[in-house]
């Protein structure tokens, strides 16, 4: 049977190559979609795509907008039945110069409910042996965070209490309040930690009927990866390229479920402790 496989964020860096090798392990009757807020960029990078053995589709898809993944995911099962393997992508960079207060709101948007978008309007949808992978970090997990802290997220049982959190950090480093607590200054710590937590709180009301159907609800953490942005912040000469980046993501995509994967952090095959 034909499979589907939808990537977000997907019109450069790991979302291209991870689109690009998707198309390159699955078969000519497979369909890869390859998503992005931007129509132009959207239709650049399929053209820009080599050749690969599976169909690649350009389809626009903006998490940022509440309604947006809910109508796509609709419209492809509509459209195919299924979507098989989802992978969440999309992320709002920032550099050093950016002020955490003003790029907050867009930033939670995009990397953290839009990411809870994703999980809420396509995990009800997989089919049996279908996967759901958000890309995050090793920076996602309570190591990084205040102790002070960690309720808020490891107490987090539904997306919508995830989000209230998230919403609560995001207000902090608004309005200032945050520099004055317990909150790291890198915005990117409780933003990971957010879409790690997300994760968790959906595989701990699924992980039953998942598990019995071979369904994957993970995380997942490319390491380091030597792109413009990553240089900006540290000294990434060293570090994987895209292409190479997504080889273990697209392992956990497309290779045999390990049930010790579900609903964890997981880096290059091994599962990172979400807990200190």
């Amino acid at each position: 049977m034909s499979r589907i496989a939808l990537v977000t964020g997907a019109t450069q860096g790991l979302g291209l190559a991870l689109v690009a090798g998707l198309a390159a392990r699955m078969t000519p009757d497979d369909t890869v979609y390859l998503t992005g807020r931007d129509p132009g960029r959207v239709r650049d990078a399929v053209a820009a795509l080599p050749a690969g053995r599976a169909h690649v589709r350009g389809e626009l898809l903006d998490v940022a907008d509440p309604e947006a993944p809910e109508t796509l995911a609709a419209r492809l099962v509509e459209r195919h039945g299924a979507v098989d393997v989802v992978v969440g992508n999309a992320v709002m960079r920032v550099g050093p110069d950016d002020d955490p207060r003003e790029i907050v709101g867009d930033y939670s948007e995009i990397n953290n409910f839009g990411t809870t978008r994703l999980l809420r309007a396509f995990a009800p949808r997989l089919p049996d042996g279908g996967r759901l992978l958000v890309v995050a970090s090793s920076l996602g997990t309570l190591h990084h965070l205040a102790p002070v802290l960690h309720e808020r997220f490891d107490r987090a049982t539904t997306l919508d209490e995830v989000d209230a959190q998230v919403a609560a950090w995001r207000d902090a480093v608004a309005d200032g309040s945050a520099r004055a607590g317990d909150w790291p200054g890198f915005v990117n710590i409780p933003s990971k930690i957010g879409q790690v937590a997300a994760v968790r709180a959906l595989a701990a009301s699924r992980r039953h009927e998942d598990g019995r159907r071979g369904v994957l609800l993970a995380a997942v953490c490319p390491e380091m990866i030597n792109t413009p942005t990553s240089g900006l912040w540290w000294d990434v000469s060293g570090a994987p390229s895209p292409d190479e980046a997504a080889v273990a993501v697209l392992d956990l995509a497309l290779g045999p479920v390990d049930p010790a994967h579900y609903g964890e952090l997981v880096r290059h095959g091994r599962v990172l402790p979400w807990r200190p």
